[in-house]
């Protein structure tokens, strides 16, 4: 069996993360362009096509949630955490920094 490409691997690293912090940045509404932009001014770049899907599925899920507002003479669908994502955040949290301390014992 081939090796899968490295940024196959890196792309399945990566997703987990990407709902985490995708939650953390949401404390304050922002639609789906500052978003990206603002997840990749800390360092985390991703896809629009990963990131919509998810924005959609949190909501679904009642992790978020969002409004349509027209500025600057364009409609832009805003998201927000919802009270159910701001009681999960830090159990996620929690679990993240958890699976944090076991890699850096595994890869130490």
């Amino acid at each position: 069996m081939a090796n899968p490409p490295v940024e196959n691997v890196t792309l399945d690293l990566r997703r987990g993360v990407i709902v985490l912090a995708t939650l953390s940045q949401l404390s304050q509404e922002q639609y789906g362009y500052s978003l990206l932009k603002n997840l990749s001014d800390l360092g985390l770049d991703v896809d629009q096509g990963t990131l919509y899907p998810l924005l959609r599925r949190l909501e679904a899920q009642g992790l978020l949630e969002s409004v349509w507002k027209i500025e600057e003479a364009r409609p832009r669908r805003y998201y927000v955490i919802s009270a159910a994502g701001r009681k999960l955040l830090p159990k996620l949290k929690e679990e993240w920094n958890s699976i944090v301390a076991v890699m850096k014992k595994m890869l130490a």
